[in-house]
């Protein structure tokens, strides 16, 4: 699939629309997940690193469409702490525009391999991996990024396992993060929250998607299969 032209949101009012049909709720997740408070951002901010390794809200750029992030819990149970979890979808006037958040999300695991989120919370040891589609694994994005390190908070502790997953179809980039606290591993987390991303871009392909020409109709579903990769960080 591809984004069809004659399609995609070309306002932001299209946009924020497109938003609110693709964006994943707590049923993207397990059954246990919940929804955190606050849990939708401002729609008029999104998240951007500053030269400090920090993560702050600035008014939203001309150069975006539109952008929501969500955020969710996995409820701390039996041996298990929570699970903090984001997700984000953002819409771009151009799919040039989402390659090049894209591009610069693996800038900033490189110039910040440790990053100070909100509340404190802190992202450390961080490195990514970027695949277009048919590489490594991917065969359900057009581009796909994965990230993965540790995250620490004042209430939770740690370090624990941080993951962090961002896909684009056509100008949108979707992303989820899921910091983990005492009882999680990496492996643990990847399986709680591998969902979200895929099946994001299966809404999106559903709003604003046609087939490549001369592939036929649309894949299975069952293709879009996450990779076994790890990654990890807030939601922009």
């Amino acid at each position: 699939m591809e984004a069809d032209p004659a399609k995609v949101p070309r306002t932001g009012e299209a946009a924020r629309k497109l938003i609110r049909e693709v964006i994943a709720g707590p049923e993207l997740f397990s059954a246990e997940a919940r929804r955190d408070s606050p849990y939708e951002s401002d729609p008029a901010t999104w998240s951007v690193l500053d030269d400090s390794c920090v993560w702050r809200r600035e008014p939203l750029p001309e150069g975006v469409l539109a952008t929501l992030t969500r955020h969710f819990v996995h409820p701390a149970a039996k041996s298990k702490g929570p699970v903090r979890m984001t997700v984000t979808v953002t819409v771009h006037p151009s799919t040039a525009g989402a390659a090049w958040e894209q591009a610069g999300m693996l800038e900033e695991a490189l110039s910040c391999t440790e990053q100070t989120l909100s509340e404190g919370r802190k992202l450390s040891g961080l490195f990514s991996n970027a695949s277009v589609w048919g590489e490594a694994g991917n065969n359900y994005a057009e581009d796909s990024l994965f990230e993965m390190g540790s995250c620490s908070s004042p209430t939770d502790g740690g370090p624990y396992p941080y993951q962090y997953q961002q896909a684009t179809f056509g100008p949108l980039v979707v992303s989820m993060s899921a910091c983990a606290s005492k009882g999680w591993d990496a492996r643990g987390l990847l399986q709680e929250v591998n969902g979200p991303v895929p099946r994001m871009l299966l809404r999106a392909e559903a709003k604003i998607g046609r087939p490549v020409e001369g592939t036929g109709s649309k894949a299975d579903p069952a293709a879009h299969a996450v990779p076994g990769t790890t990654g990890g960080k807030e939601g922009r």
